[in-house]
């Protein structure tokens, strides 16, 4: 699958199991329930992620061609990754005893961060991107090449990410592998502390596919280098966050997805 594709709503939780809920704890339990449907195309609901001590993942599944944001919690602070359409959805639907750090977008294209904005505004999080697609998340609002816009333009950032920073809430870390080739400022999150075994891909990785690379900026020879990179620095028993579609692990990946070969 290739970003822009229609996909079907999916949610999972940690150890990519699904029983009809979309979120579930850090530590693999899943209680069933959490999340449900809503008008706003948010896919989780309040209360699934904060409610104890453990790590825990809520995804929201938004905008037009469900785009897969994010929020990451450990010990009441949050990471929240590519908050596409529906800024002020999200922040509705994080607990309220959660303190959102960081907003965080693996890339520039609206889709991803045309929350930005809004969620920002609604949290008081600093906003993060690369520096190399900061200028163009501040056109999401606009129409693209492919003719959408989504909800706003996302402001200057707070914080311009590179290789090797490294992002901390609570107890978890999440340090920053440049990726490009979907887009110049393409990133990864590989997880660390108690997020060991996560980590946040966007567009770069799919679940039996990779990131398109025919929209401007993009270049199939990077991609092909940025997965070759992937490949060595993502270990096998890492749990994969994709921007669009299925969550899915490096192992399955690199034994089934023929970009990894």
């Amino acid at each position: 699958m290739a970003c822009g594709e229609e996909h079907d709503h999916c949610c999972g939780n940690h150890d990519h199991q699904k029983d009809g809920g979309c979120c579930g704890g850090h530590d693999h339990e899943h209680d069933g329930g959490c999340c449900g449907g809503h008008d706003d195309g948010c896919c989780c609901g309040g209360g699934c992620c904060g409610a104890d001590d453990r790590d825990q993942i809520a995804m929201f599944v938004v905008g037009p061609i469900e785009t897969n944001c994010y929020a990451y919690v450990s010990q009441g602070e949050c990471l929240v990754v590519d908050p596409g359409n529906s800024g002020q959805a999200i922040a509705e639907h994080l607990p309220p005893d959660v303190t959102v750090r960081y907003i965080v977008a693996t890339h520039g294209h609206g889709d991803h961060v045309g929350g930005v904005k809004a969620l920002r505004e609604a949290t008081g999080a600093k906003y993060a991107i690369s520096a190399l697609d900061a200028e163009l998340a501040k056109h999401a609002g606009e129409k693209s090449e492919l003719g959408r816009s989504y909800d706003d333009n996302a402001p200057d950032p707070d914080l311009t990410l590179s290789e090797g920073d490294v992002l901390k809430v609570g107890t978890a870390e999440f340090r920053v592998l440049e990726a490009p080739g979907h887009t110049p400022g393409g990133i990864v999150l590989l997880g660390s502390g108690s997020a060991e075994h996560v980590c946040f891909v966007g567009d770069t990785l799919f679940k039996g596919s990779c990131g398109r690379t025919d929209l401007a900026g993009g270049s199939q020879e990077t991609m092909q280098k940025t997965l070759a990179r992937l490949k060595r620095e993502i270990p096998a028993h890492t749990n994969v966050f994709c921007g669009h579609g299925d969550p899915t692990t490096m192992e399955d990946e690199l034994a089934q997805n023929p970009y990894l070969r």
